[in-house]
């Protein structure tokens, strides 16, 4: 034991040489995050555990069995960082970090607990904006301002990550994504992405689907049947504009501390890899704005990745490929990522990697692949005085084994510690203070109501349109062409059966009463010649029963069929 410590205090595992060491390891001249204090038997209140602001940028994973107190972790990281001046972001999975916006409540057994650690404790409320997914910010019950993606900026890879396509229809997906760039079609929400993909199978868009290549028709079926199932579970109102601003996220107050940003997600529990591929896009769109400006005194935001393992399970490889490298270069835009999870083992190799403090609550080992994911865990930590596969299991609720990366970018000692009690409430905020918070944002006016602008459903509904009235035009100009003539023909057969049937009855009537007739009406005939002759016969045949009986039938086929048609 140190020689601050009682001399009756318990013995704990480290030797008075290996304390020693820890304190060293732990002193920082620069800002620092106050985790903690060491145990050794006892909390050693003059030995305590921190984290030098600067390396918030290294990344952090924070892990541990459910209820051992990572959220509590993550809120005394949150505080400090704001009161520091670093904006922060994180996701509200339970509603529970809400009370980060309230004013902390003491109690004897809770000043009693803090004051062991050094911890000077008092109540204080942090500037939080409270944000959701989707919707519009006049519902009943709303638990902050919405937050919207545009399907084009969400992108085809996490898109296909919340669908749960394969490898395959992932690449189709993309192929999709780039001919709505090349032909301007805006992908504002899955409408638009229903009606490409619509097009793309149907008969119009037969010939760009073939100039696409990789892209099957029976693929492209699949993610339609995917991405109706997507938006029957209410997906669809996380897509659209006014889409949300990341840069938003980094914000401070008038006084100089950091707003925290929570993304309220209490209604899509049951989704979520929904929620985590969400939060994926917020930082690769941070990613992606952000200017280069390489180590700085305190970062820019510090992004807390709440339920990790939900954005790495059963991702592809072209997914946690695009992770890594965001992971590997956000620090020198000025962002710290810091990922919560159960055990290490839920974060891919390539990014454990890049992850310099780690504070690992309780771990479980009640099961064969608990003891195994013990075991990975225990392994990963640099040598230490403990027997870290009994202390991982020991440890109480409000501690942890913790290494950090101190100044020098060097890995501190493992230290077990006893953690810092928030200064916020404990338990949610009340809804009436979510509601006036709300009400009061400056990102209320800009985000609260959904816009609906034309786009590529509009676009290719207007196309497909246009296209189904020419088409039909064409086929009207067809059938009118084909009526006309089937009346010429009905014209002509008509009147080559009456010339049969007058020429019958000239045949019939005898040779001196047709002379004689016509005789007499060439007399009468102001023509005179062939011509009159011919009239006649015309005029006779029409006149006759026969005649007028062909004529009837005439009519009443030209009549009859422009009627019916």
């Amino acid at each position: 034991m140190t020689s601050s410590a009682a001399p009756d205090s318990p013995a704990g595992p480290l030797t008075d040489e290996q304390v020693a060491a820890i304190r060293a390891g732990y002193e920082v001249e620069g800002a620092v995050l106050e985790i903690g204090a060491l145990v050794n038997g006892d909390a050693l209140a003059d030995v305590p555990v921190r984290i030098p602001i600067a390396m918030t940028n290294r990344h952090g994973l924070v892990a541990g069995a459910t209820g051992t107190g990572k959220t509590k972790t993550l809120q005394v990281l949150a505080e400090q960082l704001s009161a520091a001046g670093v904006p922060v972001f994180a996701a509200d999975i339970k509603g529970d970090l809400s009370g980060i916006a309230v004013a902390g409540a003491g109690g004897e057994k809770l000043l009693a607990r803090t004051a062991g650690i050094g911890q000077q404790w008092e109540g204080q409320a942090f500037p939080t904006e409270f944000l959701a997914l989707g919707g519009d910010a006049s519902e009943p019950g709303r638990r902050g301002i919405p937050v919207r993606a545009t399907v084009s900026s969400f992108g085809p890879l996490l898109l296909s990550k919340v669908l749960g396509l394969n490898d395959t229809q992932e690449s189709s997906l993309a192929l999709v994504f780039h001919f709505a760039d090349q032909e301007g079609l805006p992908l504002v929400d899955l409408e638009d992405l229903r009606a490409v993909v619509q097009f793309l199978t149907s008969d119009e868009g037969k010939a760009a689907l073939e100039q696409l290549g990789g892209l099957s028709k029976a693929t492209a079926g699949v993610i339609l049947r995917e991405l109706v199932a997507f938006a029957a579970q209410g997906a669809d109102e996380f897509f659209g504009e006014p889409e949300f601003d990341t840069a938003d996220l980094l914000r401070t107050t008038p006084d100089g501390r950091g707003v925290v940003s929570l993304l309220e997600i209490p209604g899509v529990h049951d989704q979520p890899a929904l929620f985590s591929t969400f939060s994926m896009w917020m930082l690769a769109d941070l990613f992606n704005d952000l200017p280069e400006v390489g180590d700085l005194d305190k970062p820019k935001l510090v992004f807390f990745f709440d339920e990790a393992h939900l954005l790495f399970r059963d991702a592809s490889k072209e997914f946690l490929a695009s992770i890594t490298q965001t992971v590997r270069l956000i620090r020198s835009k000025g962002v710290g990522v810091f990922f919560v999870t159960q055990t290490p083992k839920d974060v891919p190799t390539d990014v454990l990697a890049q992850l310099g403090s780690r504070i690992q609550h309780q771990l479980r080992a009640h099961t064969p692949d608990d003891a195994k994911a013990l075991k990975s865990t225990v392994s990963t930590y640099p040598t230490s005085g403990y027997d870290l596969a009994e202390v991982l299991t020991t440890l109480g609720i409000g501690e942890a084994i913790v290494t950090v990366m101190n100044e020098k970018g060097a890995p501190s000692p493992v230290a077990w510690t006893r953690l810092r009690a928030p200064q916020g409430s404990m338990d949610a905020a009340p809804a009436d203070h979510l509601a006036a918070t709300i009400a009061a944002s400056p990102l209320l006016p800009r985000y609260g109501t959904a816009v609906d602008r034309e786009s590529a459903y509009e676009l290719l509904s207007a196309k497909m349109n246009a296209a189904a009235e020419a088409e039909a035009q064409r086929e009207a100009a067809e059938a009118e062409a084909e009526r006309a003539e089937q009346e010429r023909k009905e014209h002509d057969r008509i009147a080559a059966e009456a010339a049969r049937a007058e020429r019958e009855r000239l045949r019939r009537s005898g040779g001196t009463r047709t002379t004689t007739r016509t005789t007499t009406r060439r007399g009468g005939s102001s023509g005179g010649g062939a011509g009159g002759g011919i009239g006649d016969v015309i005029g006779d045949a029409l006149g006759s029963r026969t005649g007028q009986t062909i004529v009837r039938e005439v009519l009443r086929g030209i009549f009859g069929t422009l009627k019916r048609r």
